[in-house]
């Protein structure tokens, strides 16, 4: 809350009632005798003079004012009237007036230590970690760092690979990207390797000697994880990148750790999150800014998934990811900007740097009975599949476009690429054109911010701020209805989309937020039976319609960007994202004249925007993925289409090689 909000509060309180009171949340509070706000406030001769003026009419001395200065506020509670109380108000309008150079100082001092104390407690662990993993790879570590998870896993088993390798080796490589990349907010090194000590992990441990029983029912014996911050882990904050979770350190880990560390996986750091978790990119004051491995100017988010986000950063990052339906992972403990809410709920799910990887670190979880760590987990073991084995001809249906912004030529071309290969290898591929896309995503708009943001404004401690595309999608929210509806009147016809959510979005009574339920499932009902009337087996489309953007665009590409993403999590599909080719500046560039364009002329107001961000000269390298979605806790299929994708890129000769 700035000055003037202060100013204006004790005028009008003055004028109705005759009592002037100090706003308890502005500086009495916030001033604190020998900090250096204080005292550069006090040094400054027109506050003096202020405050001596103050002390004309309060009959206070200046020493006692700034030793104390609770006292200020106990001495506006006085009832003041007549002309004694006009000449009050003079002298404290000029004492705030004055303030107002450095009152933002003031809301900032809190929120500056947050950022701070999370600064100095993540370079601590970086620096802790430096001192043991400063040194290159050997070449044993780089062989050891190269295997997949299912030889790093028997490696263990056999007593081949020792888990303090696995540490050294991972800690290393943990520090090199954190240095390229700044995504660590906190290094678990320590807690890992006395996790491995304390649970007696020793050279052959299938032997005799060993209990090989216990090893073998760890199906991720070793295995090095990171977690987003945004996860339970007992004795290490969950900030969500808030400022007001800095400092408190949770009690119990949640149940997805639990069960990893019981499957043997170790964990060795949570990565950084934007602010409020919502964002197209990672920053945070907590954390500072998160770059893409592949470009340094270029964004990434890593992370659970309500609107995708673990698909997101899969696309942005040329890795593979998984999300499933609600139920197939454990979420408890997980935390939220916007806990509760049960229309689209938020879900987790892995990233790995291959396929194999990610079969293996989804079926590993299944393995352990979820639903034994998770009351949400539905009990549904693994399901073996094989659509390559039995050699039938798959029926693959594309989205094409979402109807509010088409994907960008790279995109596009990767997706084009992945229906052609297909359809090479004796597929069929069609055209698939669900029922209204723009208006089912509306409803989905209207259930993720029912409150109009009221909950995610709530956990900001003052001045702390979201980023940009939340910020500006909230302000729209909370725009008065009179005013939104006599803008949406104007837009009508010119831009419906725009239009339609002006009018809809606004807080919504228990009533309607019912009645968007039943829109929910009644499109839920819709997409299902058009699904088995075409004989899909799959639906392809892209992740999102552009590759990573850069630092500071997030706002130009709004969170609208999402919408490939958000659609299968409204309709609780499982969907997984994975690499198929990189930005070509040659191949992907936009027509010289699109922006006059009929095609760029047709665009609505938030698709011309957001292609403001593309361009196909900066964004060169960075990779492009596709999205193939099955229907509900279809995860074990997906996994199998993702395996015929892949095998027949391979087959083309233009599978994707990443870094």
């Amino acid at each position: 809350m700035n000055i003037t909000h202060n100013i204006l509060a004790i005028v009008m309180i003055y004028s109705n009632s005759s009592i002037l009171r100090f706003p308890s949340h502005t500086m009495s509070l916030q001033l604190v005798p020998g900090c250096d706000v204080w005292r550069t406030a006090t040094d400054n001769g027109a506050l003096t003079t202020a405050i001596r003026a103050f002390n004309t009419e309060l009959n206070l001395s200046l020493e006692k004012l700034i030793s104390h200065p609770h006292q200020i506020q106990h001495a506006f509670s006085k009832q003041i009237t007549g002309w004694y109380g006009y000449r009050m108000v003079i002298s404290v309008l000029v004492l705030l007036v004055t303030f107002s150079s450095f009152s933002i100082d003031l809301l900032n001092f809190n929120y500056d230590q947050y950022s701070a104390f999370k600064h100095e407690q993540r370079q601590a662990s970086v620096n802790a970690a430096s001192k043991l993993f400063s040194s290159p790879l050997t070449s044993s570590e780089e062989k050891l760092h190269a295997l997949p998870i299912s030889e790093l896993v028997s490696g263990c088993k056999s007593g081949d690979i020792s888990p303090f390798e696995i540490i050294s080796t991972y800690g290393k490589k943990a520090l090199e990207a954190q240095r390229l990349t700044n995504c660590v907010a906190e290094l678990m090194l320590d807690d890992a390797t006395r996790y491995v000590s304390a649970a007696s992990w020793g050279p052959a441990v299938d032997s005799d000697s060993y209990s090989s029983d216990l090893v073998r029912s760890k199906p991720l014996f070793g295995v090095p994880v990171s977690v987003k911050d945004c996860i339970d882990i007992a004795g290490h904050d969950t900030t969500v990148g808030l400022a007001r979770r800095v400092g408190k350190p949770v009690e119990r880990s949640s149940a997805i750790v639990r069960l990893l560390e019981d499957a043997g996986a170790i964990v060795i750091a949570k990565t950084t999150v934007p602010t409020a978790l919502f964002s197209v990119d990672t920053d945070s004051k907590l954390f500072g800014t998160t770059s893409n491995p592949y470009s340094p100017d270029h964004g990434v988010e890593i992370g659970s998934d309500v609107a995708g986000s673990v698909r997101f950063p899969a696309h942005f990052c040329g890795v593979w990811s998984l999300k499933g339906s609600v139920g197939r992972w454990p979420v408890t403990g997980n935390q939220s900007s916007m806990m509760g809410v049960e229309a689209v709920p938020t879900l987790t799910g892995p990233l790995t740097r291959s396929l194999e990887d990610l079969e293996q670190i989804y079926k590993g979880v299944i393995d352990m009975r979820p639903w034994e760590y998770d009351y949400t987990c539905v009990p549904i073991p693994w399901r073996p599949i094989n659509l390559q084995e039995e050699g039938r001809r798959l029926k693959w249906g594309v989205v094409w476009t979402d109807g509010v912004i088409p994907p960008s030529p790279a995109c596009k071309r990767a997706l084009i690429s992945v229906a052609d290969s297909l359809r090479e290898q004796g597929h069929e591929v069609v055209d698939f054109v669900p029922p209204n896309i723009p208006e089912f995503l509306e409803v989905g708009y209207q259930l993720a911010f029912g409150d109009s943001g009221q909950q995610i404004r709530s956990n900001l401690v003052p001045t702390e701020t979201v980023n940009p595309a939340l910020a500006s999608f909230l302000n729209l929210i909370n725009l008065p209805r009179i005013f939104k509806k006599l803008l949406s009147k104007f837009y009508s016809y010119k831009d419906p989309i725009y239009a339609n959510l002006l009018n809809v979005m606004h807080a919504k009574t228990i009533p309607e937020e019912r009645d968007l339920i039943v829109k929910r499932d009644q499109f839920r009902e819709a997409w299902h039976e058009q699904w088995a009337k075409e004989g899909l087996d799959f639906v392809i489309t892209v992740p999102a319609p552009f590759p990573a953007v850069k630092h500071g665009e997030g706002l130009k590409a709004s969170l609208m960007t999402a919408s490939y993403s958000f659609l299968f999590n409204l309709l609780d599909y499982a969907a997984g994202s994975l690499p198929v080719t990189k930005v070509d500046k040659n191949l992907d560039a936009l027509p010289a004249n699109f922006m006059s364009s009929p095609e760029y002329n047709a665009m609505n107001m938030i698709c011309k925007t957001s292609y403001t961000v593309y361009d196909a000269e900066s964004m060169h390298g960075l990779p492009v993925g596709v999205q193939i979605i099955g229907q509900r806790l279809e995860e074990e299929k997906v996994l199998e289409g993702m395996k015929v994708i892949q095998s027949v890129l391979i087959q083309k000769g233009i599978a994707f090689e990443g870094k």
